[in-house]
């Protein structure tokens, strides 16, 4: 489970918080090294992006065994990027290296507005990875015309077949996602997890019967598969080598392999050999294997997340998407914030949640900051800030589970330079004060609250099946919202301070109280067009936990609704009563994911997170039209250099920063492209 930065508006706001051919292109890339005192973390931005890069502090205490580690993982990560891009969407690869070929190749007149639309076009598929918008899942709109880009395939020799072409101008495959009420979910959605003509019935059916060998212990069926129909007979075809992607999970075997070599301790080379058995079968028990192997193997500076995990682009919840982030451990933050963890069962025995909810026993719970070494597939560009897992509810029960969160990337997002809308849409001076002062350091708690405790926090009732079978479509939002309200829970608790986390509780939760509910009713609607719905998943509960508060304090005017001056805002005047709320709202919360209520998270979700007041939308977006910074941002990857021997040995592993977004996507399809266009 993840936590995109998304949720902290504020932060994205600017007011809180191997063999030798393959690489050589990799020292071509126009890089400056770093790590510098004044370092420049703006690359571009273009559209509603802004491309950013981060720092890899501490590289170079490293030794030289823990940077090949890191070096091998980064490269393994980046040789599935193309998997993400197919995942996405079935035309995606023809389309991207067609245009690639284009922006490449094009010797014509750049000074037009039609190729400064195909550039900026370029740009935002790579950034999504495909031709849906990246947190929207609308199709990205071209600002050029067909018989434009006719020409431009044309004037370079670049072919792309009627389908793949006409798609990107027409009304076909109009959402990657589609989560809208009354509408076959599957059926209607692009991505490429289900045949075209998959049915939501048909996977209900499809999986409804399947028995794991242990129910105590269910398997992660449809995880690394894509279910279509072939006679009309539905079928699996099963990532791994030799299976669907096999080329490109080959290249990701081969650097695991040399990965493992250099593993730094036994628990951790075993995890890394579970993990290369599983991409070469496919066994999803032994992805179950791997994964309480990964969840034990807590010691050591360097750690990762690869292979097909997040089910948020999934319609019904069962089909990882890949991902890869390498991480090196923060261990003056690490140490700081892994009270967190010593402290967790505290945190269950006091949470407001039924008896018979609440785990006797919580669980290696482990929790640190780390830093970034690098990122790909549903990770990169975007990428989250806070990552909990492994996600089956057994081994979480039973093992544990691990909770990052990612320092360098929060840090560089908090550097990268303030766009003045805090002062626009908050109450009063008071508010921006607390928000100023303490904004930052409730936006890091929030998120190990999430995390750490959130994730881990409450159980299912005997008998009762996981959420994507009970709770279906809403069960991602459910699980965010539920995890973000024990964070608000215990944000506003005088343990914090107890703890040594904070100086000063009531200003850090009355900060945070603040920002998630200007966020939730307001500021976060930057994003969406007018009339649209609501549809991501942690952006949907962010509203129906802020649109339930609102609701239920308005006797008491909790949360006082005000016009001034013709403009609206949203003011907190009563944080105690506020917490009592969200007290109770967490508690009916997991009720409904201990019982698997359908009907009760159905309307909790429809009636409060999805529809949008269309005054209020309208009115953000007249307001934030003075701010020139883009609503969404992400990141280029530090590139790692491995310089080399006679005899072939890396002798030492250079960190260098990419110079230009466009440059590093180019490379990656170089280098990195092992998937043909159809797959």
């Amino acid at each position: 489970m993840k936590l995109k930065l998304i949720w902290i508006l504020a932060i994205m706001l600017g007011f809180v918080f191997s063999c030798e051919e393959e690489r050589k292109s990799e020292t071509s890339e126009n890089t400056k090294e770093e790590f510098t005192e004044d370092f420049d973390y703006n690359v571009e931005q273009f559209a509603d992006i802004k491309v950013l890069r981060y720092q890899i502090p501490g590289w170079e205490n490293l030794s030289l065994k823990e940077q090949k580690l890191v070096y091998y993982l980064t490269q393994a990560g980046l040789s599935g990027r193309d998997i993400m891009w197919n995942m996405n969407y079935r035309h995606n690869l023809k389309i991207r290296k067609a245009l690639e070929n284009v922006y490449a190749n094009y010797d014509g007149d750049k000074s037009t507005d039609d190729w400064s639309a195909f550039e900026t076009y370029m740009k935002r598929v790579w950034f999504s990875s495909g031709i849906h918008h990246h947190y929207s899942n609308d199709k990205i709109k071209p600002g050029f015309s067909s018989d434009y880009l006719k020409k431009l395939l044309n004037d370079t020799t670049v072919t792309l077949d009627n389908e793949a072409f006409d798609v990107i101008f027409n009304d076909k495959d109009a959402k990657k996602v589609n989560l809208a009420k009354g509408v076959d979910n599957v059926l209607m959605s692009a991505v490429n997890f289900y045949g075209p003509d998959v049915t939501t019935a048909d996977v209900e059916t499809f999986y409804g019967n399947m028995t794991s060998p242990n129910p105590d212990k269910p398997l992660s069926y449809g995880l690394n598969s894509q279910l279509v129909k072939e006679n009309g007979v539905l079928k699996e075809r099963v990532y791994k080598s030799g299976g669907l992607y096999g080329a490109a999970i080959d290249e990701i075997i081969k650097w695991l392999e040399l990965a493992q070599d250099v593993a730094e301790n036994e628990a951790q080379g075993n995890a890394l050999g579970l993990l290369i058995d599983y991409y070469k079968t496919g066994d999803l028990q032994t992805w179950d294997d791997y994964n309480v192997a990964w969840t034990a193997a807590t010691e050591g500076n360097i750690d990762y997340i690869n292979s097909f995990i997040e089910v948020y682009n999934d319609p019904v919840g069962y089909r990882g998407s890949y991902e890869s982030i390498v991480q090196i451990k923060d261990f003056d933050m690490s140490e700081k914030m892994a009270v967190l963890s010593e402290n967790a069962q505290w945190f269950e025995d006091n949470s407001p949640l039924m008896e018979e909810h609440k785990k006797d026993s919580v669980v290696g719970v482990t929790y640190k900051v780390v830093n970034v070494a690098g990122e790909a597939g549903d990770a990169s560009p975007s990428t989250p800030i806070g990552v909990n897992l492994p996600n089956a509810n057994w081994i979480r029960a039973a093992v544990g589970s691990k909770s990052v969160s990612l320092g360098n990337i929060i840090e560089a997002y908090n550097n990268a330079g303030s766009s003045g809308r805090l002062k626009e849409f908050v109450h009063d001076d008071e508010e921006y004060e607390l928000e100023e002062k303490y904004g930052q350091v409730g936006d890091k708690l929030h998120t190990a609250l999430h995390e750490v405790i959130g994730h881990a926090s409450g159980q299912l009732n005997p008998g009762v099946g996981e959420t994507k079978q009970t709770l279906k479509k809403y069960a991602s939002t459910l699980e965010e919202g539920r995890a973000d309200l024990v964070g608000l829970y215990y944000l506003y608790t005088p343990k914090l301070q107890e703890l040594g986390l904070v100086d000063d509780w009531k200003s850090v939760g009355k900060a945070a109280y603040d920002g998630y509910i200007r966020n939730g009713l307001m500021t976060q609607l930057i994003r969406l067009k007018i009339g649209d719905d609501v549809e991501e998943a942690h952006m949907v509960n962010r509203q129906w936990v802020s649109a339930w508060a609102y609701e239920q304090g308005m006797e008491d005017n909790v949360i006082e609704k005000v016009t001034r001056d013709g403009k609206t805002y949203f003011n907190i005047t009563n944080y105690e009563k506020l917490h009592a709320i969200f007290g109770r709202l967490l508690k009916e919360t997991q009720r409904i994911k201990s019982e698997g209520d359908f009907k009760a998270v159905e309307a909790l979700v429809e009636g409060y997170g999805v529809k949008v007041d269309q005054a209020i939308h309208a009115e953000v977006l007249e307001r934030n039209k003075q701010f020139t910074s883009a609503p969404y941002s992400g990141f280029v990857n530090p590139v790692l250099v491995a310089e080399k021997d006679d005899n072939g040995e890396i002798t030492s592993i250079k960190v260098t920063q990419p110079e230009t977004f466009d440059g590093q996507m180019l490379r990656y399809s170089k280098d990195y492209g092992f998937l043909p266009s159809e797959n």
